[in-house]
Order: structure tokens, then sequence, then C-alpha cells
């Protein structure tokens, strides 16, 4: 089984006509996704790798079932684009832009949860279930289907994992990238609740960095309602406070942003920590997974 999709998800590319979205939907298509229709306001009653093109959402679902819509579009056009998305009725959002101002990443997450939608990102690489169906930029020969669910901040350090995981003959379930912040639609908290719900998800791997509490407030989630077993590996150890470390999210602001401080937060409630992504297959071996 996968969280959020899976081989039946039905999903509207918006944005496809640029450059990334028409690479990455092609990739999407051919790794087996269901991309039902796209969306370019202009571009409407054209096709992109066969794929029908509309100038409004609205157009698009009266035509198909969308049950998810992954978004391409710049970050100065994001939060109209999301917000049509979200009027349409459309419950799932993948937001990969990067640079959407604070204030209508703000707007987009309150209308969305009035609509009881579910957002992800903004400046997230996406999801993948391997096997089954991928909604965005993970590159699909890292992963192999499983039993392992990961959730991460960076992109490129869940690729590393899922490379070094399915190198070592361990799937996945689910690859979640929530992006780099500073505010997040779908949090770390959120993910492990729908592993811990999700039956064939059997161990959660969590990789975390410097800046912010969401590792905090993951700690207190595992101490209070998960049973399944949590490895984590958080990076930035030597990272100077005040300074960004790649990712918005990712500036030390207090000793609770530190990696050292989320580490003794989650080895407290009893995570398994990860000196580094090489140990993380061991770790997973040795809970007989």
């Amino acid at each position: 089984m996968a969280i959020l999709i899976d081989e039946n998800t039905r999903v509207l590319v918006q944005g496809i006509t640029g450059n990334v979205g028409s690479f990455q939907a092609q990739i999407m298509r051919d790794y087996g996704t269901k991309i039902v229709a796209g969306v370019t306001p202009g571009k409407g009653g054209r096709k992109v790798h066969g794929i029908p093109i509309y100038d409004l959402v609205e157009e698009a679902v009266q035509e198909h079932q969308v049950d998810a819509v992954i978004s391409f579009v710049p970050a100065r056009f994001a939060k109209d684009a999301a917000i049509e998305v979200l009027s349409s009725g459309i419950r799932f959002l993948v937001l990969t832009a990067e640079g959407i101002p604070d204030h209508d990443v703000l707007i987009v997450l309150r209308y969305a949860a009035i609509k009881g939608a579910t957002v992800l990102g903004p400046d997230t690489p996406g999801l993948i279930s391997p096997g089954k169906c991928k909604l965005g930029v993970h590159p699909h020969t890292m992963f192999m289907e499983g039993r392992v669910g990961i959730v991460s901040k960076s992109g490129s350090l869940s690729y590393e994992v899922g490379r070094v995981l399915t190198k070592n003959g361990i799937g996945q379930s689910t690859v979640v990238g929530i992006g780099g912040g500073p505010i997040w639609g779908l949090s770390q908290e959120a993910v492990l609740q729908m592993f811990e719900e999700d039956p064939e998800t059997e161990i959660i791997v969590l990789l975390g960095e410097v800046g912010g509490k969401l590792e905090h407030d993951a700690a207190a989630f595992i101490e209070e309602h998960m049973n399944k077993p949590v490895i984590a590996l958080i990076v930035g150890h030597t990272a100077p406070k005040g300074a960004q470390m790649g990712h918005a999210g990712a500036i030390i602001e207090g000793e609770e942003g530190t990696a050292a401080s989320k580490i003794t937060s989650l080895e407290r409630v009893g995570a398994i920590i990860a000196k580094s992504s090489l140990d993380i297959p061991e770790l997973i071996k040795k809970k007989g997974i």
C-alpha cells in the first residue's frame, strides 16, 4: 500500500507547457503515473505528450476525474493557480515552486484548510510510491517498492537514502519530500501519522535538518502516538547560528533549531539515530525488515 498517491491516482499537471512542466510530465507518465490532463492558460485545445491541455482547471475537471494536481507554475503566479485548484474541489496539491511569498503561502494553506484539501510544499520535490505513481522530480531509478516510509525536508537527501536502501535490497512504500520551508503544508508529523496508519509501511525513516522546530513536533508525536519504529537522520551538525543552509527553513535561531537538540529530542522518545545515510540499511535490518 502507499500514502497520498497510488497506481489509481488521476493527475492534472499545472504549467504543463513550460520547460520543466513538459519535461517532468513525460517522465511521470512514462513511469506509469496516470496523467489525465494539463492546464496552461491560453494553450487550451493542444496536447503535450498526448495529454490534453485546458485553459482552466475548471474546464479540465468537467472532462476528467482528477485526484491530485502537481503545479509547476512559477512562484509569482503560484498562489492564484493554487486557489484555482482548490476551488475546483481537488483534494491534493503538490506545490513545487520555490520563492513563493510567505503571505501567499499562508493564504493558500488557509484556503486549503477551509476546503478540506492537503498541500504538499511549497518548494517540494514531490513524492513517489515506487512501482505505483510518481508526482514530482524524484529520480525513480533510485527507488524500489517495499515497506519503508521516508519523510524528508531535503529532496537530495531523500534521493540519497533511497539509493542506499535500494542498493541494499530494501524497498520503500512512499517517499515524501515536504519541502524546504520556512512554511510547510504537510509537516513531518502529519506524514508520520499517515505512515503509522498505513498497514504496509513497517518502519519509517525521518530525514531532518537544522532550523525550525518540526523535528521537535515530530518527536512529540512519536512519543504519544507511534508504535512503528522510526529511524532519524538529522544533518547540519556544523551549521553556524544565523546561517541559511540551502533551504529557507534551514536557519538556526535558538537552541531548538540545532541538529544536536533535535537528535536529543528524537532519541529521548525512542527514535533510532543514524549518523549517516550508510547506517540506515543496517539499522533497518536489525529491526527485521
